[in-house]
């Protein structure tokens, strides 16, 4: 993989894309800084040169579906367009995109599958060790950039609502049930704006390696997220336990970092 190569086919691809419209950029700039935590995280884990340059390149091209998804359909939402991350990989892998972006074709199969199971809620359990490793690393370095480009894009932006929905919106209890118990938050269960931004915050408990929470921890959107202004005093009240219980979760974890 010719990673400046890889660059220039990725601004080619894009330009046929509005870089003006606000979510079409937002998905330019994720890209870029998904790779980046890739290779922090890939570096963290003492990987060779190679494999730093493969997490990088699957990083690189991980989200290639939202720009085809965003134009047709005009939403990021997969529950009511297409599973971007399975459309991505047969755009790559199916239709012969990736020959724009590698040729050389030794990592296919890691790469296809690294992409195709990047936003599952759960990766396949029949994985080798080694796929599970990249899946593990684009997951994770996907999830820190999250909380950037939710914060400085614009909740209302991001989810497609008005400001004062925003803050008029409720958390529903089973929302806040699955979140008490450190999980991730199951798709099909968000029914407001507020649980998807509570949503968004649980993926902290989903994060693998102590790099990935480092990171999180360290630039500190997932902290600007919690100051989200809400009107409901319902949201007030639960908001202010969400904070509390991530806050005390990333102690936790930190202080075993350290200590190992």
């Amino acid at each position: 993989m010719n990673r400046e190569r890889l660059v220039k086919a990725f601004n080619e691809y894009t330009a046929n894309y509005d870089l003006n419209n606000p979510n079409i950029y937002l998905k330019y700039v994720h890209t870029g800084k998904v790779a980046e935590n890739c290779e922090c995280i890939a570096e963290s884990l003492n990987l060779s040169s190679a494999d730093r340059e493969l997490a990088w390149e699957i990083g690189m091209l991980h989200d290639i579906g939202r720009f085809e998804q965003l134009r047709r359909f005009d939403t990021f939402l997969d529950s009511i367009s297409i599973d971007h991350a399975g459309f991505g990989a047969d755009l790559l892998f199916k239709e012969g995109l990736m020959e724009r972006f590698d040729e050389e074709g030794e990592n296919d199969d890691l790469i296809e599958k690294a992409i195709r199971y990047h936003s599952l809620y759960r990766i396949p359990e029949d994985l080798t060790e080694r796929e599970k490793m990249f899946c593990q690393i684009i997951r994770d370095a996907d999830k820190v950039d999250i909380y950037r480009a939710n914060f400085e894009t614009g909740l209302d932006t991001v989810y497609h609502v008005s400001k004062e929905e925003l803050r008029n919106s409720l958390i529903t209890p089973e929302v806040y049930q699955v979140f008490c118990e450190e999980r991730a938050i199951p798709r099909n269960i968000t029914k407001t704006v507020a649980d998807h931004l509570v949503g968004h915050i649980a993926l902290s408990f989903e994060l693998v390696y102590p790099k990935s929470r480092e990171l999180a921890a360290k630039q500190g959107f997932v902290w600007k997220l919690l100051e989200t202004e809400f009107e409901n005093p319902e949201t007030i009240d639960t908001m202010k336990q969400i904070a509390d219980k991530i806050k005390n979760w990333y102690q936790q974890n930190m202080q075993e970092m350290i200590m190992l």
